[in-house]
């Protein structure tokens, strides 16, 4: 059945847009294409300037996008635009030790060869994603981008919902979206409460050149401050996510770059042969934020707006991506059977679909970063011993290899590769 317009749904009710999505980072470009390739009429808002957003400069992040966000990126269109700058991560080596002493002899090897789908995922530059969702959405006919706008206020009523404009626009949908992040103000408007804390960490950013290649060894090291993740990107080049204690990152971080990299040194080691900085050096405090609730009247919560995580497992916008490509499938069948998709109804199938693995992630990230982020010598001895099993059974360490590769769970099509 071909789809009905909004006006033989809603006779005589003027909508300037099906659906709006407050933010403009990646989760709300990605949501906004993947709409308007089911022939909807989607607004994305962001409160930063296009030029700023486009902005190809490299900022030191990097994603691990899992073998299910590469099969939604294609099954919208986007991954042949983003192919070439993607680097299969074919391995994972996780392991535990002290800076300087090497690591302990039990350890967890995942091999993608261990499954039957390919790599478990790819790394992708923040840079080179943004740009191709940012160019993809300049082009599409059926997304409207209103970049420099300011949502200030929203107001939910049965048929719709009205956002104002700081610039005194208002803007008229079915649906609203929120992608505007941890401090999402979506959700603080409509009355969504937060849990959350600080880890007292400071995530170190950068991406470094080495002497040897990584051969798309993705490492994980375990040390009593936090976590360092070497992490392959294309050619000799690794991006590093270095957790350390707030005060620690603050004294490591003001450090000249020669300096710096004294400090990465015995942490990294040398089976890369030298390194040296490949960009940027860059720091994010680290936190937890997991909203009461992922829907409210006429409002949708996606991405670090709905759940903000620990980098620890790097799977912040894996689940992001989930949460779009879920609440696509949810938005488009309704459209379909000629359902009010903005409705109680449709939004409860999103948050059923959806709350509990993002809780189930939140508690997951943050018992493995309290676990691991210690120098307590029992906790030392079980996580030595539990990775030593895991590495041990071929059962376990596959269910785990699926896991990273997201294919575990009840998947979107999207996330299967599939056409909405």
């Amino acid at each position: 059945m071909d789809n009905p317009p909004p006006a033989a749904i809603f006779s005589g009710m003027k909508f300037d847009t099906d659906i709006a999505i407050i933010g403009g980072g990646l989760n709300g470009p990605a949501l906004a294409l993947a709409l308007a390739a089911s022939g909807l009429r989607v607004t994305i808002i962001d409160a930063l300037p296009f030029a700023i957003r486009n902005d190809a400069g490299f900022d030191g992040r990097s994603y691990a996008l899992a073998l299910t966000s590469v099969r939604m990126l294609e099954a919208i269109g986007m991954w042949e635009a983003i192919a070439d700058h993607a680097q299969p991560m074919l391995e994972i080596k996780v392991t535990d030790g002290r800076a300087g002493e090497g690591p302990s002899p039990f350890f967890m090897h995942f091999d993608h060869a261990e499954i039957e789908e390919g790599p478990m995922g790819h790394m992708v530059e923040d840079r080179h994603l943004r740009s191709a969702l940012m160019d993809a959405v300049v082009a599409s006919k059926d997304v409207q981008m209103m970049s420099g706008e300011e949502v200030i206020a929203q107001e939910a009523d049965m048929t719709g919902i009205t956002l104002v404009l700081a610039s005194g626009k208002r803007l008229r949908a079915r649906l609203c979206v929120g992608a505007d992040g941890r401090g999402s103000g979506t959700a603080e408007r409509a009355g969504i409460k937060r849990t959350g804390w600080a880890y007292g960490q400071t995530a170190l950013v950068c991406a470094v050149s080495h002497e040897l290649p990584h051969n798309g060894i993705a490492h994980q090291f375990f040390m009593p401050p936090g976590p360092l993740a070497i992490l392959p990107l294309t050619a000799n080049r690794s991006s590093i996510v270095w957790s350390e204690t707030a005060q620690n990152a603050a004294a490591i971080h003001a450090l000249a770059d020669a300096d710096y990299l004294d400090v990465l040194r015995p942490r990294f080691g040398d089976f890369l042969g030298e390194i040296s900085l490949a960009g940027a050096r860059y720091t994010y405090p680290l936190s937890l934020s997991l909203a009461h609730t992922m829907v409210a009247p006429r409002i949708a919560l996606v991405g670090d707006s709905a759940h903000g995580v620990h980098p620890i497992a790097g799977q912040g916008l894996n689940a992001g991506f989930r949460d779009i490509a879920a609440l696509c499938e949810v938005i488009v069948d309704a459209h379909r059977r000629g359902e009010d998709f903005g409705a109680a109804v449709a939004l409860a199938r999103y948050q059923e679909w959806r709350r509990f693995d993002n809780a189930a992630l939140a508690l997951a990230t943050d018992s493995f970063n309290r676990l691991f982020s210690n120098d307590n010598a029992f906790a030392r001895m079980a996580r030595d011993i539990g990775m030593g099993v895991i590495g041990a059974l071929p059962g376990l360490r596959r269910t785990f290899i699926r896991e990273a590769a997201g294919l575990n769970g009840e998947l979107p099509r999207l996330m299967r590769g599939l056409p909405l």
